[in-house]
């Protein structure tokens, strides 16, 4: 798909939809926060986010560098997310949100 065409997202989803699909997912999550949105507003089935590897990557080295606070940052990019509209997120930092949340 073409990156720039939010309709195209939109249109490719949908036919997913009438062929069957019982969840959709957007990857990269944080990069198409906006399409998850058109994407929750124009489907019935769940919709799953996938917080790729760099969104994870690039959180931890700017953590390492101090350039932000690596517990902050994970807990906001994933309520970032949640608000876009995803019923599911898929995510590296699984574990370390679960503890965050948890404490």
């Amino acid at each position: 798909m073409n990156y720039a065409n939010r309709l195209e997202a939109i249109n490719e989803t949908l036919q997913d939809v009438e062929q069957g699909a019982d969840i959709v997912m957007v990857k990269p999550a944080m990069a198409y926060l906006d399409i998850i949105r058109d994407i929750k507003n124009n489907v019935t089935v769940p919709v799953s986010a996938y917080h790729v590897s760099g969104e994870y990557a690039m959180i931890k080295a700017a953590a390492e560098r101090g350039w932000l606070d690596e517990n902050k940052a994970i807990l906001e990019s994933l309520t970032s997310i949640k608000r876009a509209g995803a019923d599911l997120i898929a995510t590296y930092f699984a574990v370390d949100a679960a503890k965050l949340l948890n404490s």
